[in-house]
């Protein structure tokens, strides 16, 4: 099989009519570039490609990402583009080619549907080409049996092994084993279905041949563990029917959850949990600030302010350490003049000449000190004030000043505390909001543990029903055996049980064989696929549940705890194309968000040896970040990309379209 156009027109964020060739090319060497690279932002429609596709070829039956429990009409009503004309009708269309008896048979499915399905149905035609001109006519046969149809192209069961997304991946990756949907889809891929359909069959064909021989008495017996095991075995069915529906139910309140969860905390609601912490902290730092205040008013009612005239103080000390040196001078001079006047008194009795009494006088008024006068003693400064003065401006007014500075930066750092603290308090939403928000997301969580609840106890009942239905089956042929084989020598139920057991050694020897070969592909494409090639030496499948175990070189068992997420996910890659390959259909791969979460190496391993080989035709749908500038450009350069679209979406108008070729990278990018 091989997708060769995708055209919607009106369908999800898709506006007007956008056509999407998707042919892969072949080269003149007989080289093949079978990628179709997709890129677009998260939201911008690479999913709804998916749906698109699934849609196209399951009408009702295919499980679409965005249909959750919603009936079909309503699905489809969901997926008009809202903006569309109301008259213009919504449409999908995928043209494909197939080998049918040794031929290349094209195929374009078409359905359409309004705003408002009728009876909550679409129209579907199939069109092949007719030979002659590029008109397609419309095979009505084809269109009313396709359901049935596509099975033997694409089984449903199987299109999520090709047809599949980074989430699948990541799920099937940390799961001990599939789940039954997986599990259910490699039965179907290996041919092991068809051996248990058969016994089924043998089963119900046995049944019916012992009522034919049953008397009027048995029938009516047989007839009434009949009637409870079809009612049984519907109910089993409504049962599991309404646990996949609590399934897709639960993963809806889930992402509910998880929204509600980030919007809680990106609108400030986990800082208004901790407001009554940032007020405690507001209060302290606010305490902080008013000390380092307090401290300062402390230095200014001090010396602190006399820095600002420390040139005034220092000339002042000056004058004052100079007036009482004149003071001293002043009293030394007045003590020295009392002395000479008595000591002229004395001379004056020795009977002195008058010229030695005149030199006496002289020399004495030579010797006295030199005071000023006395206006220039204006300042009159006690020796303490003068003392106080000297100390200010030793070390006093300088530490004053130390610790002026030191306070002024604890509160300038207080300050700049209490700022970011009312900044966080200002982004926290308001307590009414911060209280809706934190009830939007409480109500959120109460719903999926509710739902986590109700499905346990469905899958219990389940299982229940499951085991009662295997019961009745047992009485059936038990009352079956008692009653009627007896009785009746019949060659088809005589060897009705040989029938079975042979059955039973047919299917586990084609189980085990198909699982021999299904191991060795796996295990050489994780081996390709794994950077540590001497990490796994052996992928080994369990038949019961399709676990994988891994074994190293020496035949130990390789817990899978040991691998990294990324490992497991190759794992789980390395699973999915292992069964491609065995399965020997030639079927196209669509990848959604390809790389998820691997790292460089590993995400370079599955760029080099998986894309370009997964398929003859592989579709990938990736973001700048996972299929970045550097991977499309190895890919490129390998000659593995025929097409290149991008996913233009414009969140104003809320309208995606396709443009081709891929992301244009800046620098760096």
């Amino acid at each position: 099989m091989k997708f060769l156009e995708l055209v919607l027109q009106n369908f999800g964020p898709y506006i007007g009519r956008q056509e999407l060739n998707l042919r892969p090319i072949e080269a003149e060497g007989g080289e093949l570039a079978p990628i179709i690279l997709f890129g677009g932002m998260n939201g911008g429609g690479k999913t709804t490609l998916m749906d698109a596709i699934r849609l196209a070829l399951y009408g009702q039956r295919a499980q679409c990402s965005t249909r959750g429990s919603l009936n079909y009409g309503d699905f489809l009503a969901q997926c008009v583009n809202r903006h569309s004309d109301p008259h213009e009708k919504t449409r999908i269309e995928l043209l494909f080619e197939q080998v049918v008896n040794n031929r290349q048979v094209r195929y374009r499915i078409i359905r359409t549907w309004d705003r408002h399905p009728k009876e909550g149905k679409e129209t579907l035609g199939i069109y092949q080409p007719d030979g002659v001109g590029n008109s397609d006519w419309k095979d009505e046969a084809l269109s009313e049996t396709w359901d049935e149809y596509v099975e033997t192209l694409l089984p449903l069961g199987i299109s999520n092994l090709f047809l599949f997304d980074g989430e699948q991946v990541k799920e099937l990756a940390e799961q001990e084993a599939p789940p039954p949907l997986v599990s259910g889809a490699i039965k179907s891929l290996l041919g092991l279905e068809l051996a248990e359909r058969l016994a089924v069959d043998l089963e119900v064909l046995v049944n019916r041949k012992r009522k034919t021989l049953a008397g009027k008495k048995e029938r009516a017996e047989i007839e009434a563990i009949e009637r409870r095991l079809e009612e049984a075995q519907q109910e089993h069915q409504e049962l599991q029917e309404q646990v996949k529906g609590l399934k897709r139910e639960r993963q809806r309140t889930l992402e509910e959850e998880e929204r509600a969860t980030a919007v809680f905390r990106a609108q400030g609601g986990k800082i208004a949990e901790e407001r009554a912490a940032l007020e405690a902290q507001q209060a302290s730092q606010k305490q902080e600030v008013e000390r380092h205040r307090d401290r300062l008013r402390e230095l200014a009612a001090g010396c602190l302010p006399l820095v600002g005239i420390e040139p005034l103080l220092r000339m002042a000390h000056k004058q004052g350490d100079w007036e009482a040196q004149e003071t001293r001078a002043r009293l030394l001079q007045g003590a020295m003049e009392e002395r000479d006047q008595r000591l002229l008194a004395l001379l004056h009795g020795l009977d002195l000449t008058t010229s030695q009494l005149e030199r006496v006088e002289e020399f004495l008024g030579e010797d006295g000190p030199e005071t000023q006068d006395e206006a220039a003693l204006w300042l009159g400064l006690s020796e303490r004030q003068l003392q106080g003065l000297g100390a200010l401006l030793g070390d006093r007014l300088l530490d004053g000043f130390r610790q002026w500075e030191m306070t002024q930066e604890a509160l300038q750092e207080a300050l700049e505390a209490l700022t970011r603290t009312e900044q966080l308090m200002a982004q926290a939403a308001p307590k009414e909001e911060s209280d809706r928000l934190f009830q939007a997301m409480t109500q959120a969580q109460g719903e999926r543990q509710k739902l986590d609840a109700t499905l346990e106890l469905r899958e219990r009942e389940v299982q229940q029903r499951g085991a009662e239905v295997e019961r009745i089956k047992k009485e059936l042929a038990s009352y079956g055996e008692e009653n009627v084989d007896r009785q009746n020598a019949n060659h088809l139920i005589d060897n009705a049980k040989s029938v079975q057991r042979t059955l039973g050694q047919f299917r586990e020897r084609l189980t085990l064989r198909k699982l021999n070969k299904l191991e060795l592909e796996v295990t050489e494409c994780f081996r390709y696929l794994l950077h540590k090639s001497d990490l796994v030496h052996r992928v080994v499948i369990e038949a019961e549940d399709f676990r994988l175990l891994l074994y190293d070189r020496q035949g130990q068992m390789v817990p899978k705890h040991r691998l990294s997420a990324g490992e497991k996910q190759l794992l789980a890659i390395a699973f999915l194309w292992g069964l491609a390959r065995v399965s020997g259909r030639q079927l196209p791969v669509a990848i959604d968000t390809p790389l998820g979460r691997l790292d460089s190496s590993h995400r370079q391993n599955l760029v080099e040896r998986y894309f370009p080989a997964a398929s003859h035709q592989v579709i990938l749908l990736s973001t700048d970040t996972e299929i970045r500038e550097a991977e499309a450009k190895q890919l490129r350069e390998f000659g593995a990309i025929a097409r290149e679209y991008r996913l233009d979406y414009d969140p104003k108008l809320q309208q995606t379209r396709v443009q081709s070729g891929y992301f244009e990278f800046g620098e760096g990018g």
